[in-house]
């Protein structure tokens, strides 16, 4: 295999990846109904053929930008935080650390959910196919985490372990507001989730703990 064609081939593997990027940029801007494959091509150095040779439809390629930018995140969590080897207090806490500090860092799952929220009515199935594959998963993560903290006597029993949604209330609201406000009524972030770890970590913990 020569130079060149080794070239073509790293070129060709990282193609779908280009094209996912300059999709993500032209839904953020535009939104799905507002998006052209024609600007997606030349933002992506491509034809539009070449991107029908990866993605069938523009509905297919929305897909597979939100599958992209937000399925890693619950990947990225367990490789950063084993359950086995932490104390629920310690896991709670590093684990929203990880996802506020992800939330300032990661532009691009931020407008994925700027996206999900603006299209979950047009694609019911991502929504569904979204909560099922991240969001489900890691509320049944944060319901072992509360349930093993119970066993342990380290948090007390409450209402948490059914509703482990109210874990990360505060955190989605964050996010929100990062999607909605952040140029008009900036928030320190940084403080606001130590605020919500305080409240948190002192509701759920055993008065020992």
């Amino acid at each position: 295999m020569t130079a060149e064609t080794k070239v073509r081939a790293r070129r060709k593997a990282f193609r779908p990846d280009e094209i996912l990027d300059a999709a993500l940029e032209e839904f953020t801007r535009h939104g799905y109904a507002g998006t052209r494959l024609d600007d997606v091509a030349a933002r992506a150095g491509v034809t539009k053929g070449t991107i029908y040779v990866y993605f069938p439809s523009k509905e297919l390629l929305f897909h597979a930008v939100i599958r992209k930018f937000q399925h890693p995140l619950l990947n990225d969590v367990h490789q950063f935080i084993d359950i086995s080897k932490s104390s629920a207090i310690e896991f709670l806490r590093a684990f929203l650390r990880f996802i506020y500090e992800d939330m300032q860092t990661s532009r691009e799952r931020r407008e994925v959910l700027r996206l999900m929220i603006a299209e979950a009515e047009r694609f019911p199935g991502l929504a569904e196919d979204y909560h099922r594959e991240v969001i489900a998963p890691a509320l049944e993560t944060l319901r072992e985490v509360i349930r093993q903290g119970i066993e342990r006597g380290e948090i007390r029993r409450s209402a948490a372990l059914e509703f482990p949604e109210i874990v990360i209330a505060p955190a989605a609201l964050m996010h929100l507001w990062l999607l909605v406000f952040s140029n008009r009524l900036p928030m320190d972030a940084d403080r606001y989730m130590e605020a919500h770890l305080d409240l948190l970590l002192h509701g759920l913990a055993q008065p020992e703990a």
